[in-house]
This record gives C-alpha cells, structure tokens and sequence, in this order.
C-alpha cells in the first residue's frame, strides 16, 4: 500500500515514473514540426543543430538549478512555491495565473488537436481542416471536438488516482522514446550520403529560407542574431515542460533526492534524443525540404524518405503516442499549482482540496475547461508562441532565487546543492535573459502579448486578497 504523508498526498511516484514525466511531458508533436520554422530562420545544418544544443543546454542548465530548490520545498506546486518562497505570493501568483489562462491549459489544447491532426491520416473525418459547424466566422473542427473528448478523457483518468496516471505516464513514454530511437536508427543506417555532404558542406552560413525555397541573406548582424532568438522560440517551447515534475512533489517517494535526479535523467534522455533526430532529419532531407515541409511536418517529409510510403502512417502513429502521453503528464501535473494557490487563499477554494482517490480532482476538472475553451478558440498556438518569452522569464526568476535563498535562508536545509553553482546558475540567466531582450527587439509580437497576459494578474491578485480579507473579517456588533 502507497505511503500517505500528512498533507492526503499518496507517495506512488518512483524515480522512474519522475524521470518519465519530465521526458515525457517534454516530448510531444513539436520536435516532429518546429524544424521547419527554424530552418527558415537559420538557413543551414550546423546552425539547426546548435539551436537544439543551445536549448539543450538551457534546459539542463535550468534542470539542475531547480534540483536545490526541489530538495529544500518538496512540496506540491513546485515552481509556484519556490517562486512564493524566493519574492512574494504576487510573483507565485502571476506564475501560476500564466500557467492556467496559456501556460500549462494552452499546451494541453494544442497538443490535443495535434493527437487528432495525426489520427487525420487515417480518418480523414477528423481533421482539422473540417468544419464540423459554424457560427459566423467562428468555425469549429472535429479535432477540436474530440480533443475536448480526450482531454475529459484523461482528466477523469486522473481524477481516479495518481496510479492510474502513472500507468499511462509510464507506458506511452516508454513506448515513444523506444520508437524515436527506432526512427533515428533507420535514418542514421539509410543515410543519403549527397544529401548529407550538401547540407554540412557549407554548414555555418546563416540565412533565410523562404516558404517557397528561395534563399535570403541577411544584411547585418542585428538581423542575424534576431533570426536565432526567434528559431529559438520553436525549440524553448520543445523543450518546455520539463519542469512539471516539481509539481507533484507530495506525490513522490524520497522527493528531496528524486526530483532532481530526474530533472537531470529526464532533460538529458531529451536533448539526447532531439539532437540526434534532427541529425537524421539533415541525412535525409535536403534544407529546402525541411524548409518547406507541408503544414512543417517535417517528421512526415522524413519518415516518407526513409520508409517511403509506409512513412506516414509510421511517423502519424508515433506523433498519436507522443501528444497521448504527454497531455496526461501536462494534465496530472497542472492541477497540483492550482491545489497549492488555492490553499495560499490566491485561487478558488475547491481547488485545494484532494477528493477520496487523494488527488485535486475540483483542480483538475478546471484545468481541463479552461483547455477545452482554448480548444474551441483555435487561438492555443499562437497563445503558445506569445507565451514563450513569459515561461522563460520566470525561469530566470526562479533560477535567480537561489541567490536570494542563499542569502534569506542560509540555515536551510539543502540536501541537493545546484551543479555549477554559481556559475552554471547565471550562464543561464544570462542566456535567458538575452533571449528575451532579442525576442523584445526583433519579435515584439512574441513578447507583448504574452507580458499583457502575465500582467493581467495583478489587479486579479489584489482583487482576490481584498475578498478574502473582507470573507475573513468579523461583522461588526451593534453596541
């Protein structure tokens, strides 16, 4: 029988199921897609590559950061609490407003319709491309019905249990990241050799790709460094994720040792594998083919090449295990920051409380309608691209707060210290926020709104803390 600490959480999740859920939360369509985007912006093979190797690095310098603060607050809600403990419940609050309105709900709708986007080559009914009815010029597809459908599907899953989330977990990362490296075998031993020599001959020169294959250089060097922040953006939110184990601290055996651990295991079983799929996709495709990918579906183009016709059906089944698995980590992860806001008093009451099967079930049935009415927006992918400069904000946030803690709390027990401290620590805050100085210069369209969203909490913070207060206060007696 699983552990029950004193808080109702049940410690069922093992180091490998920790590990999985990083992997796997990180692993859904986009590394199948984003390709494209950023061959446009870059123009060659090495630099494709050293865009995945600086998310990468990014990711794992992030990943081992959090470890010290997974190991001093192993609690449920993670990155909320440490961000609660480092500044102020206004900050936390923002994080985890961020993550309900776009952040974590967005994600889980995107990567829904990309399940049924996939299934579309099999049953071309549920396609995207469909309209299953309309009102005016709001249009709304089959997939994003039945994406509905499945994201209820697995939120009630969820609802029943964390074991029944962690089979799902378990099973369907396993089964993905076993066929990816199935795909990158064939491609590697079938390697077109003209194809390989073209693309890495002349591997360093930055430039643009247009949709239609013609070639554009840049003409100065703010350009160039623009057009690599904005390739970046694709594999930051590739990358993204990685992070929703911390949530489910109260649900881990030995979190202060296996959250960080499997921070590390996880970031780098992904990085390992995005970096070699994206070597195979230059052994098969030309950089105008990847370029220029039908709707970016660069795994396709790929999969085709390699297995010829069967490719498709190949590829499409491994994108369906893919976004399955990862919208249940995205799903049984989220709702514990909700459960934690809630208890802090910053969000709605029910949320902070676990139902009979010990999990936030009011937490995740919320979750999962703020998804659903993205869904039906058809506006998760922008969201998710407007976003992104506002996720790697409160990363350097919640890296910078080891540096606070250190000072406020030095006492503190820290059973894990972060790697690299304090260089490795600030190379990323330094790559962070340059990243998002460049995205405000050269992108604003990826910043701004995305900033709006974040900022929109404040007057909901205060707002929120002003009822509360006056729920709280006693009613005055008449003398």
């Amino acid at each position: 029988m699983a552990e029950t600490n004193t808080s109702g959480w049940r410690r069922e999740l093992g180091l490998l199921d920790a590990t999985l859920l990083v992997a796997g939360g990180m692993i859904g369509s986009g590394i199948f897609i984003v390709s494209a985007d950023i061959t446009r912006h870059i123009g060659s093979a090495g630099w494709l590559i050293a865009v995945w190797l600086i998310g990468g690095f990014m990711t794992l310098a992030a990943a081992l950061s959090y470890g010290e603060l997974s190991g001093m607050y192993p609690k449920a809600g993670g990155q909320y609490v440490y961000l609660r403990e480092s500044y102020n419940p206004l900050v936390a609050f923002l994080y985890g407003w961020s993550l309900f309105t776009v952040i974590q709900t967005g994600t889980i709708a995107a990567v829904g319709v990309s399940f049924y986007k996939f299934l579309a080559y099999f049953v071309p009914a549920v396609s995207e491309d469909k309209v299953l009815f309309a009102i005016g010029s709001f249009r709304v597809s089959p997939a994003q019905v039945l994406a509905i459908a499945t994201i209820f599907l697995i939120t009630w899953i969820n609802s029943r249990g964390i074991r029944n989330g962690k089979l799902i977990q378990t099973t369907f990362t396993l089964t993905k990241i076993g066929s990816m490296a199935i795909l990158i075998l064939f491609g590697l031993v079938l390697v077109k050799h003209g194809v390989w020599h073209s693309n890495w001959s002349d591997a360093w020169r930055l430039h643009r790709i247009g949709t239609d294959g013609s070639v554009h250089a840049y003409t100065d060097s703010p350009a160039l460094w623009g057009a690599v922040a904005a390739a970046l953006v694709g594999a930051v939110v590739s990358y993204d994720a990685w992070n929703n184990v911390t949530f489910v601290a109260g649900e881990m055996t030995n979190p202060k040792r296996n959250i960080g651990l499997s921070l590390l295991l996880g970031t780098l079983i992904v990085t390992f594998l995005y970096i070699l799929l994206n070597l195979m996709f230059t052994a098969e495709l030309p950089l105008s083919s990847i370029a220029t990918a039908e709707k970016d579906r660069v795994g396709i183009v790929a999969a085709n090449a390699i297995f010829g016709p069967w490719g498709t059906g190949v590829i499409a089944v491994m994108i369906m295990i893919a976004t399955f698995g990862c919208n249940n980590g995205l799903i049984l992860a989220g709702a514990r920051v909700y459960y934690s806001m809630a208890r802090d008093g910053l969000f709605f009451r029910r949320t902070g409380q676990l139902n009979r099967q010990a999990v936030p079930g009011f937490a995740l049935w919320l979750q999962a309608g703020m998804a659903s009415i993205l869904c039906l927006s058809g506006k998760y992918g922008d969201l998710l691209d407007m976003i992104s400069f506002v996720v790697v904000i409160f990363y350097v946030l919640t890296i910078a707060g080891i540096y606070i803690l250190r000072v406020k709390k030095p006492g503190h027990e820290r059973p894990y210290k972060a790697i690299g401290y304090p260089v490795l620590p600030a190379i990323y805050i330094v790559m962070g926020l340059a990243f998002c100085g460049l995205l405000i210069v050269y992108k604003p369209g990826f910043t701004w709104p995305g900033l709006i969203i974040a900022l929109i909490g404040i007057p909901i913070y205060y707002a929120r803390r002003y009822f509360s207060k006056r729920r709280s206060s006693p009613e005055p007696t008449n003398p």
